[in-house]
This record gives structure tokens, C-alpha cells and sequence, in this order.
């Protein structure tokens, strides 16, 4: 496990398994959140593909996304190991809503310096209504992924329930 990328839906918990496995492993840990929003009104980084491709090039990392649609495939093309926190929504929403509750309360400065507003949940972009709205098309893009022949020399953690993780990273 030298290029591990952790895939899964919105508030499955990818940063947090992602920053834990890179400080068990010695892996350098890279959002992909804060690669991608890189200024004010969630900005996005103009050489993204670019960074990520500078980042996989490298021999060791923990990425926490699936990966945006011009990267996904770079991404998982360059891992060894994806770890897939394929949680239902039952334990994704309300997750994501502690987080997203805490993050507009306290006003958690978030990348590129932008934060969550209460103007925000209105919007289809809000973390909430995505992990709503993608949970079943998220599951199945991954699931597609791990069969598919090109990523059958990947090794492949799925994880259902966060106790399995848990027992897992308690094992490593």
C-alpha cells in the first residue's frame, strides 16, 4: 500500500480514513477538496488535472477522492490500493449533516478560504442535498470501477459499515 486512494460517497468519512492511513503509513496525504477550490466563492484551481498529475507521479500517497471526472481516471489508473467506504445513507446523511451543521455554526474556514453558509443549504451544491442526490449513482460508479478488468490489480477494501473500517485500521 503505496498509492492508496479512498473512494466512497459524500460524508462517508474518506479525508478522515485517508489523513489516518497517511499518518499510519507514512504516506503523504493529499485533499483533493483543497487541490480543487482554491479561492474565494469556491474557486477552482485552473491547472487541477495538472496538479493531480504531479501528485500521483509521485511513489507514495493517500488521495481521499473518487476523483473528479478529468482526473478519476488518472487517479485510479496510478493507485495500488483503494479503500472503499461504501456506507448507506442512513449512516452517510446524518454524518454529513453533523458536519455541515458544525462547519456553518462555527464558520470553519474551508479550501481556498471559503466557508459553508446558511444561504448554502439551498443550493444543489450544498454537501447535504449531494450526498442525497449522488449516493446511488456514487456507489455504482465505484462499484463499476472495482470490476472492471483494468482495475482488477488494484487492491480492493470494501468497508459497509464504519465498524468494519474501524476493526480494520485497528489491524493494520
Amino acid at each position: 500500500m503505496e498509492r492508496i486512494l479512498v473512494v466512497g460517497v459524500t460524508g462517508a468519512g474518506k479525508s478522515t480514513l485517508a489523513r489516518t492511513l497517511g499518518s499510519r503509513l507514512g504516506l503523504p496525504y493529499v485533499e483533493m477538496d483543497a487541490l480543487y477550490f482554491t479561492g474565494p466563492d469556491w474557486a477552482t484551481n485552473e491547472d487541477f488535472s495538472g496538479d493531480v498529475a504531479r501528485v500521483v507521479a509521485e511513489p507514495r500517497w493517500v488521495v481521499d477522492s473518487l476523483g473528479h471526472p478529468e482526473v478519476r481516471d488518472l487517479l485510479w489508473d496510478r493507485a495500488d490500493t483503494v479503500m472503499w467506504l461504501d456506507y448507506p445513507r442512513r449512516v452517510v446523511m446524518p454524518r454529513v449533516l453533523r458536519r455541515s451543521l458544525r462547519r456553518t455554526v462555527t464558520r470553519e474556514v474551508l479550501f481556498g478560504g471559503n466557508r459553508e453558509t446558511w444561504a448554502g443549504w439551498l443550493s444543489r451544491e450544498h454537501p447535504a442535498w449531494w450526498a442525497w442526490s449522488q449516493h446511488r449513482g456514487r456507489r455504482r460508479e465505484i462499484g463499476g470501477r472495482v470490476r472492471d478488468p483494468r482495475f482488477a490489480p488494484l487492491n480492493t477494501f470494501r468497508f459497509t459499515h464504519p465498524q468494519e473500517t474501524a476493526d480494520w485500521l485497528a489491524s493494520l
